[in-house]
């Protein structure tokens, strides 16, 4: 069973592929598609166990990463795109330009965390207890005001929640944890830049240049005033991170260089 694919802008154009967030959908990338589908071909598709992807279970990381491999080799022109990645986007997104750098023209892989979690049992136990209640109203809101989802968005939000598995959501929170970049990352080409918000948990900003030491052609950036979603808290600016990505042009001047 294939996963769930949207498609918009031109045929013929450059291929981006927009990778979502644990929990929500393809739809966090409205005000994204919107913007650049005009000039290019966005793809975005529902990650396994999530939006209508959602009857096809969540297996891992690297599975995921297969599936769209195979899914760019057939339908981008050439069988290459530039893939855009945020949370459990980002982790797919790193994986995929790690060990399919054939398919891949660029990444972006944005709230990433590559650094040890100094209570990882402590984590799992939470995401197991958040599991049976992930969908309930008051923990969706609370989620919600955490990732500072727009007030306009949050309707949006919480129906592209309510269509996750409890069971994709336990099995992206424990491999999240022990996430490493695949040891091909040192032979791959692909152009990779790795992002973060300014407001991100500290292990994730640190991350930021383990990434881009892991590839050979790699750069780090830091969103100023915002947090782990900031595709939604800056959309104007994220969507110029992409269009600079895709056309080979400088990057915003309002990220900041990593060191």
């Amino acid at each position: 069973m294939a996963i769930y694919l949207e498609e918009a802008g031109p045929e013929g154009s450059p291929v981006v592929v927009l990778l979502h967030a644990a929990g929500t959908s393809g739809w966090m990338w409205t005000k994204q598609v919107s913007a650049l589908a005009d000039e290019m071909r966005v793809l975005i598709p529902d990650l396994p166990g999530h939006g209508q992807s959602n009857t096809r279970p969540w297996i891992s990381i690297a599975d995921t990463a297969r599936l769209l491999a195979e899914v760019i080799a057939t339908r981008a022109p050439g069988g290459k795109a530039h893939v855009v990645g945020l949370s459990l986007g980002g982790y797919v997104g790193a994986h995929l330009a790690a060990t399919a750098p054939d398919v891949v023209l660029s990444a972006i892989v944005s709230g990433v965390n590559v650094q040890p979690f100094p209570n990882p049992g402590r984590m799992r136990l939470m995401g197991a207890l958040i599991a049976p209640v992930m969908k309930w109203g008051p923990v969706l809101r609370a989620n919600a005001r955490a990732l500072n989802v727009p007030e306009e968005d949050i309707d949006g939000y919480q129906r592209a929640a309510r269509a996750t598995t409890r069971q994709a959501f336990r099995r992206v929170t424990d491999e999240a944890l022990s996430f490493r970049l695949p040891s091909q990352a040192k032979d791959s080409l692909c152009p990779v830049l790795a992002v973060a918000g300014e407001n991100e948990h500290d292990l994730t900003k640190r991350s930021l240049t383990d990434i881009a030491a892991a590839f050979p052609n790699a750069e780090a950036r830091l969103a100023p005033g915002v947090g782990h979603g900031w595709n939604g808290e800056k959309p104007a600016l994220f969507t110029a991170m992409i269009r600079a990505k895709v056309t080979g042009d400088q990057l915003p001047a309002e990220l900041i260089a990593m060191n």
